[in-house]
């Protein structure tokens, strides 16, 4: 019996998958469970109309990401920092801080997490930070760290 699988199961496959089951563990196990529905013409033309959909919806989060990439890599963001003698930072310049500066200066909604620093800013001057909007798209932020 062929069903189309609503949920991952272990031993079975992946969600959205066309699967081919025993009639027992079919009718006992996975309808009953709501695991999988029945492989019928009509559920099999809902499944190809529910993936054109996802894969609609991906390209589109793909594209916007990109955009934003591009408007991101034009803008620069400025935080200020009080420094000890001879010019030293007190501490180092977290995300956090950089994702309310982009937020304040130029609008920008970034999450924490997804900013990526390869180690912590320490010093003044003008760095690049990656910034991971998409798992196919990381843009770079120029940072300009300045004095309070």
């Amino acid at each position: 019996m062929k069903i189309i699988l609503l949920e991952d199961v272990k031993s079975l496959g992946k969600k959205g998958q066309v699967i081919e089951a025993s009639e027992g563990y079919a009718r006992n196990y996975i309808l009953p469970k709501k695991l999988g529905l029945e492989a019928t013409p009509k559920n099999l033309n809902d499944l190809k109309l529910q993936n054109a959909n996802n894969e609609k919806i991906a390209q589109e989060q793909y594209d916007a990401a990109v955009a934003f990439g591009k408007e991101m890599e034009t803008k620069e963001v400025v935080v200020k920092m009080k420094a000890g003698e001879g010019g030293k930072v007190f501490g180092s310049v977290s995300s956090k801080e950089i994702v309310t500066a982009a937020k304040e200066q130029c609008g920008m909604e970034i999450d924490k997490k997804k900013v990526q620093m390869p180690e912590a800013i320490k010093a003044f001057g003008v760095y690049e930070v990656n910034v991971k909007l998409h798992p196919k798209v990381t843009a770079k932020l120029k940072v300009k760290v300045q004095e309070a």
